[in-house]
């Protein structure tokens, strides 16, 4: 099903971005693409992680070690909010 992803190649023009940026990216495993007839997509659910990287990149000039940092940090800090959610929800048993 083609309507739920978008080309490497659609992204690159509609970003205005270089394919080596983006190689960076599938490469180092910010972003998860699928490969189908020698066409590299993304899926449309992983497009907001991709122009958030993007601005980090290109607004903050943020190098793509930075944006693996970034981006484990903004994981560590969404599994801690899920966490505390959590325990919150389970009440204090002091």
């Amino acid at each position: 099903m083609k309507s739920d992803r978008i080309s490497r190649e659609e992204l690159i023009a509609l970003y205005q971005i270089e394919v080596e940026f983006f190689q960076e990216l599938e490469s180092c495993g910010l972003i998860q693409t699928q490969r189908e007839n020698e066409i590299t997509y993304l899926y449309y659910e992983d497009l907001s992680a991709f122009e958030r990287l993007l601005n980090f990149h290109y607004d903050l000039e943020v190098n793509v070690p930075g944006l693996e940092v970034i981006t484990h940090l903004l994981n560590q800090i969404t599994a801690l909010q899920s966490e505390n959610r959590r325990l919150l929800k389970g009440g204090s048993h002091a």
